[in-house]
């Protein structure tokens, strides 16, 4: 949750979408590497995303933002491969200055739009705090299918 830096905002969002591909075959939309950013830009993008029908395959690094994804698109069309890991924590707000400040109220808010397994694991795992966490292997193809 990144007001300020929106030119940098506007960058991953471009990098994003270079990442994602959509093969001329296929209509799914893969995420192959995304480090996160500005929460806004991904939910925008992911928007378009759910109301294109596209699948989403997760098939690397989904990081920060890029993992409200989970909140966006419904789950029946989120699938993962082996290379898939979602890392998570809180949101916070970055000023001019790039000092960042904690902000619990988008962190709750965030946290309940995820899809109930994920919720769960997170709450195992120490909730979203400022230290990512990384959900990945067998644990995340109990929540979400593997990609055929």
């Amino acid at each position: 949750m990144q007001r300020e830096g929106t030119a940098m905002g506007r960058a991953l969002f471009a990098a994003l979408l270079i990442l994602i591909a959509a093969p001329p075959a296929r209509a799914d939309v893969r995420i192959l590497a995304s480090p996160g950013g500005e929460g806004e830009t991904y939910l925008e993008l992911f928007s378009m995303l759910r109301q294109s029908g596209q699948r989403v395959v997760i098939d690397g690094p989904c990081f920060s933002a890029c993992t409200l994804v989970l909140s966006t698109i419904p789950t029946n069309r989120i699938c993962v491969t082996r290379q898939a890991v979602l890392g998570f924590h809180s949101p916070r707000w970055i000023d001019r200055n790039g000092r960042q400040y904690a902000a619990p109220a988008e962190t709750r808010l965030v946290a309940a739009t995820y899809p109930a397994p994920v919720r769960a694991w997170i709450e195992r795992n120490g909730g979203l705090k400022s230290k990512p966490i990384f959900l990945r292997g067998r644990e995340l193809t109990a929540m979400f299918p593997r990609c055929s």
